[in-house]
């Protein structure tokens, strides 16, 4: 059998969906599993949009676009993120793909150059897809600890140290994954002044969550004074309207905009039309729906906290943003005698029924740091209630 390639070989994954398989195996072997594993909202996809991707059906709109995507979506794109992120971002700068995702890659591509050791720093610990695209790109990844003590912020001294001509890239992601934080408007400016001596440094700015924030206001790099034009702002429909397997996300950057266009015609030739469309009515239709949702994530992030803290052994910090926590297990590792947070996350699925992710699955763990887990608190407060439950019984157990 002829050999695969070492860059197929290093290839990360999103441990998320791991999870997901083997939680819905279990399921399906009748075993009940309340799960925090994946990012996913629980809600439907709205019924306007649904009804809008059905008339562009029915119109006919099911064919190619143009790599960029049409000019209804840029524009409709365009002026979301000029009124959200308070900037002045024309239709030309917006560039749609099928996800996010996607733009990660394209990013990495555009902006850097195999075997040239230039560096791309990322956040750890971080959405896995980070790392395995820039060692796949043939970039140098250099993760950028956030660190408990921090709050989960960026330590700027460890910034000014990791940084130097080589580096090419830095990901921002706020609201975060896996730990829920926020990133202010200061912290923004004290990271951007560390970034203006670096002429040829890109940022990316993943912003997915950024309808997301449960407390203050949302701060994009972006409307820093001068960042703007070396910024990707990213952002996208899965989370904020329920449109998770519509495959819809959409960066912004003036001058990287074309070169995304053509990355988009070597890889996937334009998003799907039909997810265009409804993707219009999501970003300039009645936004009550979204609204309720996004209001129903402050109240679980409530309830999910207050319940964790209350267990025995668990510390977690109160994230601003997204539908995640990343509780401090160590001190229950230890009265349990797991290893671990992955021994934990597994005795927690096959012994309480209860489907988290741990902290290995975000990139190797920050030295001293301890044992933490990532719950999803994007399912119903009866379901977080109930997974508390459980989780309160076999601590119980456990310790004996």
């Amino acid at each position: 059998m002829p050999p695969v390639s070492k860059r197929t070989e290093s290839l990360g994954t999103e441990h998320a969906f791991v999870v997901l398989a083997e939680v819905n195996r279990l399921i399906a072997e009748g075993k009940p599993v309340i799960s925090f594993a994946i990012g996913q909202p629980d809600y439907v996809t709205p019924g306007n949009i649904i009804a809008a991707a059905k008339k562009a059906m029915d119109d006919g709109q099911t064919g190619y676009t143009a790599s960029a995507g049409i000019p209804e979506l840029r524009e409709a794109v365009a002026a979301y993120l000029s009124r959200t992120r308070h900037l002045d971002i024309s239709a030309d700068s917006v560039t749609v793909a099928g996800g996010a995702k996607p733009f990660i890659m394209y990013t990495i591509a555009a902006v850097t150059d195999h075997g040239q050791g230039h560096e791309v720093l990322y956040p750890s610990p971080g959405f896995p897809i980070y790392e395995s695209q820039i060692t796949a790109c043939g970039a140098v990844p250099v993760a950028l600890p956030l660190l408990e003590r921090e709050a989960f912020s960026f330590d700027l001294e460890t910034l000014r140290e990791l940084l130097s001509p080589r580096t090419r890239l830095l990901i921002l992601n706020s609201p975060h994954n896996p730990t829920g934080r926020t990133l202010s408007r200061q912290e923004l400016e004290a990271i951007a002044e560390l970034l203006r001596p670096y002429p040829d440094l890109w940022i990316f700015s993943d912003e997915v969550y950024s309808q997301m924030v449960h407390d203050g206001e949302f701060a994009s790099i972006a409307s820093v004074p001068g960042m703007q034009e070396r910024t990707v702002i990213l952002d996208g429909a899965s989370k904020s309207y329920a449109m998770t397997g519509w495959r819809l996300g959409y960066a912004a950057n003036e001058t990287l905009a074309p070169h995304f266009s053509t990355w988009i015609t070597n890889t996937e030739s334009c998003a799907s039309s039909i997810s265009q469309w409804a993707g219009v009515e999501a970003l300039t239709g009645p936004q009550d729906d979204h609204r309720n949702m996004m209001e129903s994530f402050s109240r679980r992030r409530n309830l999910i906290l207050e319940g964790l803290n209350s267990l025995e052994g668990i510390d977690a910090l109160r994230p601003g943003g997204a539908f995640y926590v990343w509780p401090n297990v160590s001190e229950l590792c230890r009265m349990v005698g797991a290893a671990n947070a992955e021994e934990l996350r597994k005795r927690w699925l096959h012994e309480a029924g209860v489907a988290v992710l741990a902290d290995q699955q975000f990139g190797t763990p920050n030295a001293g740091e301890g044992h933490f887990l990532r719950f999803s608190y994007a399912t119903s407060e009866e379901n977080i209630a109930a997974g508390l439950e459980r989780l309160t019984g076999w601590i119980a157990k456990a310790k004996q």
